[in-house]
């Protein structure tokens, strides 16, 4: 469906199916057609391999060679992203690794470097395979270069694979965002025996890229082992697409029918806004946790200013208010990572008086921030930069560094902090 979603948009099934010839693997035949679910087209992509039986179509098929409909469209933007939601592939691949008389991960990668596939799609490959193995490796007990495919398995695994590499050369090797990840629930039979959603690999491979998985209530596998790997290998962030100027819209269409939605993988091609691309600040998002606190004394607001800053907030601050019922009170609230945000919550629950915490995911639009040194007749002061497209907008003596030098000199602070700020006239200077 990743293979399948990326021609729709543009990536040449004819190219792809040549370049895959370079592998020299033989014993399967790809189908590349116009289908639909719940009334979504898209583009299908199957690999047939020869332990799947006759082929049901109407025309014959030569094997290692491709077959399909044609269906015109245009060349991917080179600058263009990837936004995938919904992983699932058509075959059951992925899950007999480990046991079985197939290819080793080693016999694999030796397969795709001896290739004449570009340097780019061979390095690529090999990583998701890498992934998988590792991921094989640390559940049945042994070294990655010692995990075996199966035979059927790894054919389908390796052109599936090598295809989707490709497939991402051909469209520039655009950036990769995702949504969120989700699985179905229930179990998925597999060489293992009958084992719980996500299937162990897939868990093992999105765990250590630290991917975050939720489940729904589709009762199907919708990502694979192969999928997660492509998805821990390429994408660089997951979430709600933000900026998205001038989209190209692929789908690829899944064979099984979902009860809730459609079982079609959609990738989005597009250029990122222009606003604010080249005004030179940087940006990241944090979480804004605030709560209404007016039973708390002042020491108790202090030491909880304190204690947020050592457990890793960005700032802490709080404000007066006038809450319900005409009660004065303050509006406590900390900036943390995204990451810090659940320790930071219940450290507001047990350490103030606070029985709820509102928590806001922000965006922030700031300044490249440098600290450099500046002489002064005093001795030598640490002081902040901000820069904004390699520009110094803004500059500030840090206060502590001040405070020292003043001490250690024997002067007032204010005549530190003066003559720090010549010292920043004369960096900001042409």
């Amino acid at each position: 469906m990743f293979v399948a979603a990326l021609i729709d948009l543009g990536a040449d099934h004819h190219e792809i199916a040549r370049q895959l010839r370079l592998l020299h693997v033989d014993g399967y035949h790809l189908h590349v057609a116009r289908r639909s679910k719940m009334a979504i087209e898209g583009i299908k992509f199957d690999v047939h391999v020869e332990a799947d039986g006759p082929c049901q179509h109407d025309h014959g098929h030569e094997h290692g060679h491709e077959h399909a409909h044609d269906h015109g469209h245009g060349h991917g933007h080179e600058h263009g992203h990837e936004h995938g939601h919904g992983h699932e592939h058509g075959h059951g691949h992925g899950h007999d690794h480990g046991h079985g008389h197939g290819r080793g991960f080693a016999e694999i990668r030796r397969l795709i470097e001896s290739s004449k596939l570009s340097p780019w799609v061979q390095q690529r490959a090999v990583s998701v395979f890498h992934r998988i193995a590792v991921a094989e490796g640390k559940i049945h007990g042994v070294e990655p270069e010692r995990v075996t495919f199966h035979e059927v398995g790894a054919v389908d695994s390796i052109v599936d694979i090598v295809a989707a590499c490709i497939a991402l050369e051909l469209l520039g090797r655009p950036k990769v965002t995702a949504g969120e990840v989700v699985e179905g629930t229930g179990f998925v039979r597999c060489a293992h025996g009958r084992m719980p959603l996500p299937a162990p690999a897939t868990l093992e491979i999105l765990g250590a890229r630290g991917i975050p998985t939720s489940q729904c209530e589709e009762s199907h596998e919708m990502l694979t082992p192969t999928g997660a790997a492509l998805l821990a290998e390429f994408a660089e962030s997951f979430g709600p697409m933000r900026g998205v100027v001038g989209a190209r819209v692929g789908y690829g269409v899944g064979t099984r029918d979902h009860r809730t939605r459609a079982n079609v993988l959609r990738a989005i091609l597009w250029e990122a806004s222009s606003e604010g691309a080249d005004r030179g600040w940087e940006t990241d998002r944090v979480v804004v946790l605030e709560t209404n606190i007016d039973d708390a004394t002042a020491e108790v607001m202090g030491h909880a200013l304190e204690k947020a800053m050592r457990l890793g907030a960005l700032d802490a601050f709080h404000a007066p208010v006038q809450m319900k019922k005409n009660r004065p009170g303050v509006l406590f609230t900390v900036v943390c990572r995204e990451e810090d945000a659940d320790d930071l919550t219940e450290f507001l629950l047990v350490e103030t008086t606070a029985f709820g915490v509102r928590r806001t995911l922000a965006e922030r639009r700031k300044l490249a921030r440098e600290v450099v040194t500046v002489r002064t007749p005093h001795g030598q002061v640490q002081v902040k930069l901000g820069r904004l497209g390699g520009r110094v907008v803004q500059a500030s003596p840090e206060f502590e560094s001040c405070r020292s030098v003043a001490a250690m000199a024997g002067v007032p602070l204010r005549e530190v902090m003066a003559s720090a700020m010549v010292g920043i006239m004369e960096l900001k200077a042409p």
